[in-house]
């Protein structure tokens, strides 16, 4: 598949592999087919709401179009997280400085960043206000805020509470990740009940409640303990996955697995010292006891996009505050200078960094055509990636779109649903310096 600028997401992943195998990462860099587009001379401002993966992504494919152009990031953050890795720390594979990096060190020359956070979104006055006061005017904004999670909304539960009483929760950064893998390896060295779960609302990479759940089973068989253990999945509707085929192999290899699902089950409440979960089904409120959990709160727009005119006014995206866009061009329905990218984006699928690879260019394609006073075909079409980890040492490599089509790039070489060597070395290896490439605006 190729993208509007002729990028052919096949070669993008297999330059990743490439450099498995001692190439350069050059072959990464720039995709084979990559349009070299001539600079655009301008006096926009464009104001980046955020500097995560989306925003640093955003903020370098517009200085390589732009010439002249101020461009602005707003973020307080010093550090940029490789989130993809938050996993493989959980599972005792890799450090938590493993995904940590400096985000100046991704923000382009011809950038600006804000060390504040973003205090107030006027997209009437066409201002963003910081936290300090500062009002910054833009003629184009692209929100890229990222999402909150939203602990406080499971009665009972606190960040300070991961390590402690069998709770685990990968999602809170990487230090809560290598606290959640020794949380984990403890309960795995007894055995006991393990209660895995996922949130009722929108999330970034919904595979990861079920890789860890895979990790868990996995690490118990190694501890020679699985024998003497259960593990359950409270799944938040009647499905495991939102691709059908994808949900019922997860089914057949829960089955195969003696993995317990329970559906229709959201997390509400839990009780860390009597070790007890509670869960809302249609059935009235059901407890749940746990020797080790994995916590995954809800996860909503930031409160300042939540309080801004930008979320959807209605529909299944509008409870949590995502930011009304088209789910092909990424522009706002209501204000045409506004566009957002990334996990605050209200658009069906998308909260994965490989939807941000692809959604990125297409945002910036729209805002640059504007500039030129051109309308642009560039389209995104729903693609997200999730490398589902099944054992330490295998995983499946899924791939879709909106529709739930399986969009493969190693069509012929890797099936999709099959757990491969293969698939798990893309995940471990090969997607960090994609993704590193992926903020420079290089892949």
């Amino acid at each position: 598949m190729t993208d509007a600028s002729g990028v052919n997401r096949r070669h993008v992943l297999l330059g990743g592999l490439a450099t498995l195998g001692g190439a350069a990462l050059g072959g990464l860099l720039v995709a084979p087919g990559a349009r070299a587009a001539q600079q655009v001379k301008t006096k926009a401002r464009i104001v980046i709401a955020g500097a995560g993966a989306a925003g640093l992504t955003t903020a370098s494919r517009l200085a390589a179009r732009l010439d002249g152009a101020e461009i602005i990031l707003i973020d307080k953050h010093r550090a940029q997280y490789y989130q993809p890795g938050f996993t493989l720390i959980a599972a005792g594979l890799k450090p938590a400085s493993y995904s940590i990096n400096r985000t100046a060190d991704f923000v382009p020359r011809s950038a600006t960043l804000i060390e504040e956070d973003v205090a107030e979104i006027d997209p009437v006055g066409n201002k963003v206000v910081t936290s300090s006061g500062r009002a910054v005017p833009y003629d184009f904004l692209v929100v890229t805020t990222g999402l909150a999670l939203d602990y406080a909304a499971i009665e009972g539960m606190e960040l300070s509470l991961i390590g402690r009483e069998g709770i685990g929760s990968v999602y809170a950064g990487p230090e809560a990740a290598a606290t959640t893998w020794r949380t984990m390896s403890a309960f795995a060295d007894k055995g006991g009940v393990g209660l895995f779960s996922r949130p009722a609302t929108e999330m970034k990479c919904a595979g990861a409640p079920l890789k860890y759940t895979f990790i868990t089973d996995d690490v118990l068989r190694k501890r020679g303990t699985r024998g003497k253990s259960e593990i359950h999945y409270a799944a938040q509707n009647k499905t495991l996955f939102s691709v059908p085929i994808v949900s019922e192999r997860v089914r057949m290899l829960f089955e195969d697995r003696g993995i317990t699902p329970h559906y229709d089950h959201v997390m509400s409440a839990i009780d860390p010292g009597r070790k007890i979960a509670t869960f809302q089904t249609p059935n009235g409120p059901v407890e749940m006891g746990y020797d080790f959990t994995n916590i995954i709160p809800p996860m909503r727009a930031p409160a300042v996009v939540r309080n801004s005119p930008l979320p959807w006014q209605s529909g299944p995206f509008a409870a949590d505050g995502w930011v009304e866009v088209s789910k092909t061009t990424l522009r706002h329905l209501r204000f045409n200078n506004v566009f957002a990218v990334g996990d605050v984006a209200g658009v069906p699928k998308g909260k994965t960094a490989a939807s941000v690879k692809w959604q990125a260019p297409v945002a910036v394609d729209h805002l640059v055509a504007d500039i030129e006073g051109k309308t642009s075909s560039a389209i995104y079409d729903g693609y997200t990636s999730c490398p589902l980890i099944t054992r330490i040492g295998q995983a499946m490599l899924v791939e879709f779109d909106y529709n739930n089509n399986l969009t493969p790039s190693f069509e012929g070489i890797i099936a999709p649903l099959e757990e491969l060597w293969t698939s798990w070395v893309i995940k471990e290896l090969a997607l960090k310096p994609t993704y590193l490439a992926m903020l420079r605006g290089k892949a």
